[in-house]
């Protein structure tokens, strides 16, 4: 799936070569675990034809700037739509110099799906902002989102959304902690997470830096899910409640453009 050592004079002759397109490629990877050809063919080809688009991304893995997941999604009908690329060595290289390159694996089903889903909401997110929906101000994938605190007795806590989200309108930001759900977790598993949040909160440290602490926003797949997840809320400390939202999958853009306090 990934190429071969690249030298550093082939990677000197490639970073020229480069168009603004294959950049903007780049970009989107390196924020991104994951993407599949559609999501890639909407951020950053849509003014030309599908077939085309598939035919410089191919070109991207050629030169080892992207990868080709073996799993495809959609099955074999599928064709080249249903790929999945990440950053190759190249690739990887360009953008983040200085880092050790991992050879990418092909991920299980279930972390596939999850990677995807988070993928869509940030082009979901893009389309808004080209749309003038919202003002997306950033947006930021693990592990650069993950937040550290003193958890009990002084030793080190960490929470892992899957992203962070900011949203601009004119002098104010709405600022978001996004947990994508695929429902396969017990909810008691939510539940203690969304306990480790308010021990997050108390600590005081986002209300600090950016004077609010960020809504957190579980994006669910159905609205049994949402229930649920509604219900573990209710349990909370009535304090602790007005952090939590939670919106299915198709909703989650609007619910964003909908603003933090709402």
């Amino acid at each position: 799936m990934s190429r071969a050592y690249v030298t550093t004079r082939r990677l000197a002759a490639m970073e020229s070569s480069l168009s603004a397109r294959d950049w903007r490629v780049l970009a989107t990877m390196g924020r991104l675990r994951l993407a599949s050809s559609g999501q890639l063919e909407r951020l950053h080809y849509g003014d030309i034809t599908p077939r085309r688009a598939r035919q410089l991304l191919a070109g991207m893995v050629e030169r080892g700037l992207l990868a080709r997941l073996p799993r495809a999604i959609g099955g074999q009908r599928a064709g080249s739509a249903g790929y999945v690329y990440t950053l190759d060595r190249a690739g990887s290289r360009l953008l983040r110099p200085g880092r050790t390159f991992r050879r990418p694996d092909d991920p299980g089903g279930r972390f596939l799906d999850h990677s995807l889903a988070i993928s869509e909401l940030y082009v979901g997110l893009v389309e808004a902002h080209r749309l003038g929906t919202l003002t997306l101000a950033s947006f930021m994938s693990e592990p650069a989102c993950w937040r550290y605190f003193s958890g009990p007795g002084g030793g080190r806590a960490v929470i892992k959304p899957d992203c962070a989200v900011t949203t601009r309108l004119g002098r104010y930001e709405d600022r978001w902690l996004i947990e994508v759900d695929r429902a396969t977790e017990a909810v008691s598993v939510v539940a203690r997470k969304c306990e480790l949040y308010r021990r997050y909160w108390q600590a005081g440290i986002e209300q600090a830096q950016f004077g609010v602490f960020p809504r957190v926003l579980w994006v669910v797949p159905n609205q049994a899910r949402a229930d649920a997840l509604t219900a573990v809320f209710d349990r909370l400390p009535g304090e602790a409640q007005p952090l939590f939202a939670v919106a299915a999958v198709g909703e989650a853009v609007s619910r964003i453009a909908r603003g933090a306090h709402v």
